[in-house]
């Protein structure tokens, strides 16, 4: 199973689209201090949404599609807006 997901930043607020197959595993290396966008050491990655895929070409379309900031992250962004950070 394929995972695309969600994260946000409890400081920055900074939202992150990602495909996994280990959400957990892949969370956990997010907050890991590091110097690149994702383990830096200020504030911790929440996982604020996730969509299951068999396929892995699948996933990584759906993360794509989101990621060039089209109709669909804005959509997508306005349907889980409750459960974003403030």
């Amino acid at each position: 199973m394929w995972i695309m997901y969600v994260i946000q930043n409890t400081v920055s607020k900074e939202r992150y689209f990602g495909t996994t197959q280990n959400l957990k595993e892949r969370l956990q290396a997010h907050n890991n201090s590091g110097k690149k966008f994702t383990t830096r050491n200020n504030g911790k990655w929440i996982l604020v949404y996730a969509e299951a895929y068999r396929s892995k070409e699948d996933a990584l379309l759906r993360e794509r599609r989101l990621k060039v900031h089209g109709r669909g992250k804005l959509e997508l962004i306005k349907r889980i807006q409750k459960s974003l950070l403030d």
